[in-house]
């Protein structure tokens, strides 16, 4: 029962990060490569419908982990109060930028909140990437000091950084090195994924022009993933262990490959939809691969005084998780009906949405 939860958990969360992954790709893109009035309105236009709808899977995997692993909700939510607060401010910043800018048509008013929009974007994907990347190092579960633990074994916090910057300092920070590549990772990737998806809805002037965009960050996205894995085993001494032991684990870095190889093809892509199929895929593998490589921990530690968080200790009684398939089933059904709807309704091009316009 707990494994099943646990696919659901993963499952939303690799939905969120491809369907709010595009807005937060389509912010980055607004900030740097959107220099026209006409520029703008094509990428707000082409997620207008869908980013308060995307947002909510978000929520969703947090009510998931909250009944089906509260343990680790209590945890998470404890350790990493500061950034999560940070996080919601950037949401809420991101938010009002999209829905306030057409209020006043003055140029005043419109670039604060262009750059609120496009700022919020580009730290979203990097604070998201950074949180990926304090997953698989780990934290100082029970705030271990000199060898003692001055918590409980679950509990920790973790400033921002620490002085030296290291992801083997025994008090550890939100941001070093390691999770800093990871959060670069983030921005690179969505940046290719919010473009992808402006080409796929827009038929904009920046069409051309963000392919070869898309093209050039992905050697940069190339360079910095064969980075980040030869340096995996700083981190982890033993990273493809579970990719030994169940060779059908494999599916999921073969999956990253080939979103990440199939996007050096994207000027030569006849349908537009195809490119974001490719960054979608690159998402997705990379989430599940970096899932499965650290599984069935969901919260590593980094001292030997107290135990990882699994999936089986940090679970919810099985009578509570057996009780909520029912409710799950109605759920999906609801879910699947509204995505249908919504992505019909908005099917085809964007351009004459006039998303924000008052």
């Amino acid at each position: 029962m707990e494994l099943f939860w646990y696919i659901v958990l993963m499952t939303m969360l690799a939905i969120y990060v491809i369907l709010d992954g595009y807005d937060f790709g389509a912010g980055i893109i607004h900030l740097f490569f959107a220099k026209t009035e006409k520029d703008k309105k094509a990428i707000t236009n082409a997620i207008g419908p869908f980013w308060d709808a995307n947002e909510v899977w978000l929520i969703a995997a947090g009510g998931v982990l909250f009944f089906a692993f509260p343990t680790l909700y209590a945890s998470s939510f404890s350790g990493f109060y500061l950034p999560l607060i940070m996080i919601l401010w950037l949401l809420i910043f991101r938010a009002i930028g999209l829905e306030l800018r057409g209020q006043v048509h003055n140029r005043m008013w419109e670039a604060i909140w262009d750059k609120a929009f496009g700022i919020s974007s580009l730290l979203l994907a990097l604070f998201f990437g950074v949180a990926l990347g304090n997953v698989v190092r780990g934290v100082n579960l029970g705030n271990v000091v000199n060898g003692v633990s001055t918590h409980e074994a679950h509990f920790f916090f973790l400033p921002l950084w620490n002085p030296t910057f290291s992801p083997h300092a025994e008090e550890l920070g939100i941001i070093d090195w390691f999770t800093l590549l990871l959060g670069i990772i983030g921005v690179v990737s969505l940046a290719i994924h919010g473009a992808n998806w402006i080409i796929f809805k827009t038929n904009s002037d920046l069409n051309e022009k963000l392919k070869k965009v898309v093209f050039s960050l992905n050697i940069v996205l190339l360079i910095l993933v064969i980075v980040s894995i030869s340096i995996w085993h700083i981190i982890d001494p033993n990273p493809f262990h579970n990719f030994m032991v169940h060779p059908w684990l494999w599916i999921f870095p073969s999956i990253t490959i080939v979103g990440l190889f199939g996007l050096f093809k994207v000027k030569s892509f006849k349908k537009h939809g195809i490119g974001f199929l490719f960054s979608s895929l690159f998402l997705f593998g990379g989430l599940t691969t970096t899932v499965a490589s650290i599984f069935p921990k969901v919260l590593p530690s980094t001292n030997s005084i107290n135990p990882d968080l699994t999936l089986y200790n940090v679970a919810a009684h099985e009578y509570g998780l057996s009780i909520g398939i029912y409710w799950f089933v109605i759920a999906v059904i609801l879910v699947a009906v509204y995505m249908f709807i919504q992505y019909k309704v908005f099917s085809g091009k964007m351009d004459d949405v006039g998303y924000g316009e008052h």
